[in-house]
């Protein structure tokens, strides 16, 4: 008697197999398989499915805002239109209405107009960021901490004087001396941003001492 039991190996398998007429006649090849199908199709290049997805989740003023946010340069609104994936009439009514809000910057020369984030902008909203988050003093203590050990490690205090130095730097020294440089940077950032954070704590602990004084009842004519 055949013993009608599933296979161990096969149980997670099909519950219908196919039958021998419904088999093909000759096997699958690897061009037989479609790795894409629906509306990617007739997309051959990874990068053209990338916008295609982009543009399928996002507006053109996201995209562009996006794009805009990246752009420390300046850029033509053909480039940035390209790049966002929307027409350059699009591109360039969308960069002047943001430029208005403060968020770009226009330049206009002989050879056009082009457009950039606005720096300024761009550093106060990283700032805000930064004075939102819980851990700024560990922050500020390790840029702290960075900054001493290249100190001690090239015996000068900043990374400027090393560059303007008689003596040759290694390709290692140069690399340190961005990443002093960054650090510097970002020391300078975090220490505005908890500034801005002890003011708004300071603001909410007012608030709220001025908010009970009115609310306490002996504190009533």
């Amino acid at each position: 008697m055949m013993d009608d039991s599933i296979p161990e190996d096969e149980s997670n398998g099909p519950d219908v197999y196919p039958t021998g007429n419904e088999l093909p006649d000759e096997e699958f090849s690897p061009d037989d398989i479609a790795p894409f199908v629906g509306k990617t199709s007739g997309i051959s290049d990874i990068n053209e499915l990338a916008t295609a997805e982009w543009k399928e989740s996002t507006t053109a003023d996201e995209r562009i805002r996006a794009v805009l946010k990246r752009t420390v340069s300046a850029k033509t609104a053909h480039e940035i239109a390209d790049t966002a994936a929307v027409s350059e009439t699009k591109a360039r009514n969308a960069l002047n209405s943001l430029a208005e809000e403060g968020l770009a910057c226009i330049e206009r020369t002989e050879s056009g107009t082009t457009y950039r984030r606005d720096p300024d902008r761009y550093l106060i909203e990283q700032i805000h960021r930064l004075s939102m988050a819980d851990d700024l003093v560990d922050r500020i203590q390790a840029a702290k901490g960075e900054i001493a050990d290249y100190r001690e490690r090239y015996d000068t205090d900043a990374p400027n004087e090393l560059l303007v130095s008689d003596r040759t730097l290694t390709a290692e020294e140069l690399t340190d001396i961005s990443h002093w440089r960054t650090a510097v940077r970002d020391l300078e950032y975090l220490r505005a941003a908890y500034r801005i954070q002890q003011a708004k704590r300071r603001t909410s602990t007012s608030s709220l001492e001025t908010l009970g004084e009115n609310s306490d009842p002996a504190s009533a004519g």
